[in-house]
């Protein structure tokens, strides 16, 4: 009893050191983001309970937050949430309140969720306590992630006015430019491609809440989350991936090299305009001004590390989800290179990057093994490699692309296969053991059988 007693102690104990850790990193993007004339994630959080947020991060949350409750109270949930929005909908439209892209819903969720945490504080005790707030908390994390994403994508921007994408676009050049060709395709398939892509691309987020619906779908039955889902690995490639942005500003070819497929981009701030038509001729990489509103995202690609991480999430679904996941993987990279956003090294750094944290999650659940340590420093040496390599030997790797291209290739996939090779398959699942009673022969009910014939059966036998 004692020790189960110093086990809940040392859960509280974490679990309080982990919200008070967050706490002061929101209060520090706050301050971070205040300095630049700019609201920060708390600020943005407090407005969506009055104000018209984007529907979005909210109502998913709303949907990851009712894996713990039962069908009535899903349905009472999203009743309360859609009734919410509708009544303040007329009220936002009479004081001309700002509904432009996508600002019409969401406050509802936001109310649903808070209510939902005050009602597992007050009318609840023990372990359904527990559970009501960490589905309160899985909800509310998911929102808190968007709008820290948004205030470090800031923070990029203006503390970080140089770029180093001339050293990517020429490391890039040992891998034969594959965002030039990809944005060639997509141009020369435009209108069709584009709208596919652009799909896919822009809800990502979609397909993980999906996915996650499936992984905690059993947690209203169970009343306990799984020890690994893929929400975990989402939060922390988002938490520990804006490091390197900072590490390594890089704003992209579509940016960097002219205004691209799209439309988008800036040729006043643009090296030259050059993408996706004209590679980029190999030359000494230097440092380059650019804008102070464009984010520094691409280094490393935490698109492609989270279509990754659904990839892996979805290995051990049913088939239609396992598609599913292939699909988002293959599209997602597509589109990440024929919209220029990303260079193909971002792309090999992604995933490397997601391996290498998913490789470190799994390895704490289930204990921190040698495979599980080699594995996770392994991935963590050839991630820094591959930065290295990329600010401070680009020309070499465009001088030998048939060295520099095939090592790169070489190195994600040696993560790929320690990968492979360190997580557990899944066990196939064995049939129940059978009791004394199914064991037992079956009662002779039969007359008149002739000594030495096996009795007939009454009915047939249960099947195994």
């Amino acid at each position: 009893m004692s020790s189960w007693g110093a086990g809940c102690r040392r859960r509280v104990l974490l679990w309080g050191t982990a919200g008070v850790v967050t706490l002061g990193f929101l209060i520090a993007l706050e301050i971070a983001a205040r300095r630049y004339g700019e609201p920060g994630p708390l600020t943005n959080q407090v407005k969506g309970l009055v104000l018209a947020p984007k529907p979005g991060p909210l109502y998913g949350g709303l949907g990851l937050m009712m894996v713990v409750l039962t069908w009535r109270q899903r349905f009472i949930a999203v009743g309360a949430a859609l009734g919410i929005d509708a009544v303040l909908l007329p009220v936002r439209w009479a004081v001309g309140a700002d509904m432009s892209d996508g600002h019409v819903f969401g406050t509802g969720a936001l109310w649903v969720m808070l209510g939902t945490a005050v009602i597992a504080v007050t009318r609840r005790t023990g372990p359904e306590r527990l559970l009501l707030l960490k589905g309160v908390g899985l909800g509310l994390l998911l929102v808190a992630a968007r709008k820290v994403g948004d205030t470090w994508l800031l923070i990029t921007a203006k503390t970080r006015p140089t770029v180093l994408d001339q050293y990517v676009a020429t490391a890039d050049h040992a891998l034969g430019n594959p965002s030039w060709l990809a944005g060639r395709i997509v141009e020369a398939t435009d209108p069709y491609s584009s709208h596919l892509l652009q799909l896919v691309y822009g809800q990502l987020a979609v397909a993980a809440v999906v996915v996650a619906f499936h992984q905690l779908r059993n947690v209203t039955v169970e009343r306990r989350f799984p020890s690994h889902h893929l929400v975990r690995t989402f939060l922390v490639i988002g938490l520990l991936g804006p490091a390197f942005y900072m590490i390594f500003p890089v704003v992209g070819p579509v940016f960097a090299y002219g205004p691209g497929a799209s439309g988008t981009g800036g040729v006043e701030w643009a090296a030259a305009d050059l993408w996706p038509h004209t590679p980029l001729p190999v030359s000494t990489p230097q440092p380059m001004t650019y804008d102070g509103i464009t984010p520094r995202n691409c280094m490393p690609s935490l698109h492609t590390a989270w279509a990754v991480a659904i990839f892996v999430h979805t290995r051990r679904a049913p088939r239609a989800l396992r598609f599913a996941g292939t699909f988002w993987l293959v599209v997602t990279l597509a589109a990440t290179l024929g919209f220029g956003y990303h260079y193909g090294v971002d792309l090999i750094a992604g995933v490397v990057f997601a391996l290498t944290i998913e490789a470190a999650l799994r390895s704490l659940d289930r204990g921190w093994d040698r495979p599980g340590i080699l594995l996770v420093a392994y991935g963590t040496a050839v991630f820094t490699a591959l930065l290295v390599s990329y600010r401070y030997l680009p020309t070499e790797m465009a001088g030998r692309p048939e060295v520099s291209g095939p090592l790169l290739i070489l190195a994600m996939t040696s993560v790929i296969y320690g990968y492979v090779r360190t997580t557990p398959r899944p066990v196939p699942r064995l049939p129940a053991p059978r009791t004394p009673a199914e064991d037992a022969a079956p009662e002779d009910t039969t007359t008149g059988e002739q000594e030495g014939t096996a009795p007939t059966p009454t009915r047939a036998p249960e099947p195994h």
